[in-house]
């Protein structure tokens, strides 16, 4: 296990799609990496183009800054249902430091995905956990906190990340 460098906004990297996993054990040391560098940051999720590797996993803990630890690695996630019910929350992202960002996100999701062992799983996520998902699926996706505002409150919120770098 090692600590990786986090890309930060804007890292073109960021902004791309990623591909799918085809070999589960192939990622396991980026698994491991993974988890290392956002206990470190300290995060809550962390999504591997975040570390400049373009597939689709990422891993979660959403609950482990105030409880016990439950490590969570989702390896090619889909998302198969999100609730009509949704709530505005600040949103913070390690490749963006410093900016909370208001982001509206489904306050249930129910996300399927291929576990470590490489069995396909399902799982239901609702509150922290379910933001914490939503957000890291739009990391493999290309998309930001940024991406989910209108473009007034975006380029408000950009100006301020810029002025926080300079």
């Amino acid at each position: 296990m090692s600590l990786r460098e986090i890309l930060l906004w804007p890292d073109t990297r960021l902004k791309r799609p990623c591909a799918p996993v085809e070999d589960v054990a192939a990622v396991g040391a980026l698994v491991s990496d993974l988890f290392e560098t956002m206990y470190a940051a300290p995060g809550r999720g962390l999504a591997a183009p975040q570390v400049g590797a373009m597939v689709r996993v990422f891993v979660m803990d959403a609950g482990w800054k105030d409880g016990e630890m439950t490590p969570l690695a989702l390896i090619n996630p889909r998302l198969l249902a999100a609730s009509e019910e949704t709530a505005v929350g600040g949103e913070g992202c390690l490749s963006i430091p410093g900016v909370t960002v208001p982001v509206r996100r489904a306050t249930r999701v129910r996300m399927g995905f291929t576990d470590m062992t490489g069995a396909a799983q399902e799982r239901d996520f609702e509150g922290a956990e379910a933001i914490v998902a939503q957000h890291e699926y739009d990391h493999l996706d290309g998309l930001v906190h940024f991406d989910r505002l209108d473009p007034d409150a975006a380029a408000a919120l950009m100006a301020d990340y810029d002025a926080l770098r300079a």
